[in-house]
């Protein structure tokens, strides 16, 4: 295997992995506060059950997710070293600050796991609330690092040097937001229906049992909120991508011709020789409006960049058009629930809509991977857009296919012991529930 791509695989592969337990420690927190935030209010013992059980989880995935962070953290500076001798200095902020809010949740999840019989209800309570806070600005801080390869500022590059550094600006880039907003939402979205999904299928299984009913509605609480926002977000993110990276748009949408006005493209087969889309629904006039607010305004294709200078078309178009159906389902059914919620509770009990949700149990993190895939070859050739490209940044050393095969594996058996991990938290929370029937 050649070391370059071994190399990317490598980045690939633990990003793929951890990007999932990120999403998960930036959420469940808030799903914990608030069942402990309701069994204060209301002193339902099921509330405090459930955030018990939560928090377990919680637990499990941030250490998980500290490991699998921390590979990452070594893989930018043995993989890529050429890339931190220029980005270190301008991105290390970021970094820095991340670590800062990682350290704040892990006190503030030690006071929450084992404080309380320790200290008051209230600040048992307020313990969670800095969890999930911490855990969403940590989130934040790394999305900025990634937003400022997309979009570098704050510095002058001359002669191949980076000079005259503002680590404020670059940190807070003009792509930031737009990024830490989407992905914000995009790990709201996928983990609350992912828990949903779950809770669903112990339902199915123990119909009376009202931790998991419980669960469902709080989780789909957080869950329809993110779906029907994330569009919203997304139209941010395109127009943003228009205008810092129009060469990434162009390939999300397969637009090889600069066109006035454009035309949206609804699936389809790239064909990137003869430089057209089979198959594909095409919209007149919606990709103009989508990504500068004006039907007919000019859309920059991909015959506006250098042949070689191109993104992985095909892999760009699919991973769009995937993250965008699994963000449809994942609002549709957030409006069905907020339907049935208002006009007919009857429904969210039936059979038909718990299949459903257990259905939808990976959408999320599906569109969440896809995401990432458009944020990440969309940006190719380039490590930092328009600076610097992948290939002049890959470590010499050679040999790079055998710690790429090694990593593979270890997060292959992290993932099984994950798994097992939290089959056994959930058969004890059913056990525990059986014998509290059983016993009523």
């Amino acid at each position: 295997m050649d070391d370059f791509l071994a190399a990317r695989l490598q980045m690939t592969v633990s990003f793929v992995f951890h990007i999932v337990y990120a999403c998960i420690g930036m959420t469940m927190p808030w799903l914990m506060f608030v069942a402990e935030w309701k069994w204060i209010k209301t002193g339902q013992q099921v509330y405090l059950d459930l955030a018990k059980a939560w928090a377990r989880g919680v637990a499990i995935f941030f250490a998980v997710g500290a490991v699998s962070g921390t590979v990452l953290s070594f893989e930018l500076g043995l993989l890529w070293p050429n890339f931190m001798e220029h980005a270190g200095a301008i991105i290390g902020m970021p970094f820095s600050w991340e670590g800062t809010a990682f350290f704040l949740e892990a006190i503030a999840l030690g006071v929450f796991l084992y404080g309380r019989n320790r200290v008051s209800n209230r600040m048992h309570l307020i313990s969670g609330l800095v969890v999930g806070i911490a855990g969403v600005i940590s989130g934040i801080f790394v999305v900025a690092a990634n937003a400022w390869m997309n979009s570098p500022s704050g510095f002058d590059w001359i002669n191949g040097q980076a000079n005259n550094i503002d680590p404020m600006k670059a940190m807070f880039n003009k792509a930031w937001f737009q990024q830490a907003l989407h992905m914000t939402i995009a790990a709201f979205a996928s983990t609350c229906f992912a828990v949903a999904g779950i809770h669903a299928y112990m339902l199915l299984r123990h119909k009376d049992n009202d931790f998991h009913r419980k669960a469902i509605r709080i989780a789909l609480s957080f869950g329809i909120v993110a779906a029907i926002l994330q569009p919203l977000s997304g139209d941010l993110s395109a127009k943003n991508v228009a205008i810092l990276q129009p060469a990434k748009l162009a390939a999300m949408e397969s637009l090889f011709k600069t066109s006035e006005p454009a035309s949206l493209v609804i699936g389809g087969i790239p064909n990137v020789k003869e430089e057209k889309v089979e198959y594909g629904l095409h919209i007149p006039k919606l990709l103009s409006f989508l990504a500068h607010g004006d039907f007919n305004a000019e859309v920059q294709g991909l015959d506006k960049t250098k042949k070689e200078d191109w993104p992985p078309v095909p892999i760009v178009h699919f991973a769009f058009q995937i993250m965008v159906l699994m963000g449809l389902l994942m609002m549709g059914t957030g409006i069905l629930f907020l339907i049935f919620k208002i006009k007919w509770k009857e429904n969210l009990d039936r059979k038909w809509w718990l299949i459903w949700l257990v259905g939808l149990t990976p959408v999320g993190f599906i569109a969440v991977e896809a995401g990432w895939i458009v944020t990440e070859v969309g940006r190719q050739p380039w490590i930092i857009y328009g600076i610097m490209k992948t290939r002049d940044a890959v470590t010499p050393m050679p040999g790079i296919q055998y710690p790429f095969y090694v990593i593979t594996l270890i997060y292959i058996l992290l993932t099984i012991f994950v798994f097992w991990l939290m089959k056994r938290q959930i058969l004890a929370i059913q056990t525990n529930y059986q014998d509290i029937l059983s016993h009523d």
